[in-house]
């Protein structure tokens, strides 16, 4: 399946849900173009990945470029709600202790919230 991106504000947090797969080619062009847009208007970033069902390689360099691009533009982006087979992935390769991973959307928000 294509990956489906919306996206949506909350309290001043950009929310992106992604539905689909995030592989190589055109869905990790459509998701850091989207993002990086984002970046440019808002600091704070949630990734809701709940329906993304794979990521290949490509995938995972675009999260972590997206990371590293926000980083060094002074935002966060924050993951929120991962599958079990995104999440072992992170873990596999270690990615998680990269990321700022929470177990759902609204965990993610309160962390912005907290932190402001």
């Amino acid at each position: 399946m294509q990956l489906k991106l919306t996206k949506r504000t909350v309290d001043g947090i950009v929310v992106f849900t992604a539905n689909g797969r995030i592989v190589f080619g055109d869905e990790s062009s459509l998701l850091r173009e989207e993002v990086k847009k984002a970046l440019l208007e808002n600091k704070r970033i949630v990734l809701n990945l709940g329906e993304v069902n794979y990521i290949d390689s490509g995938g995972l360099g675009t999260l972590v470029a997206l990371h590293t691009s926000a980083h060094t533009s002074g935002g966060t982006i924050k993951l929120a709600h991962l599958g079990k087979r995104v999440g072992d992935l992170l873990q596999i390769t270690k990615l998680l202790t990269v990321f700022e991973v929470h177990d759902s959307e609204y965990d993610a928000l309160e962390a912005f919230r907290r932190a402001a």
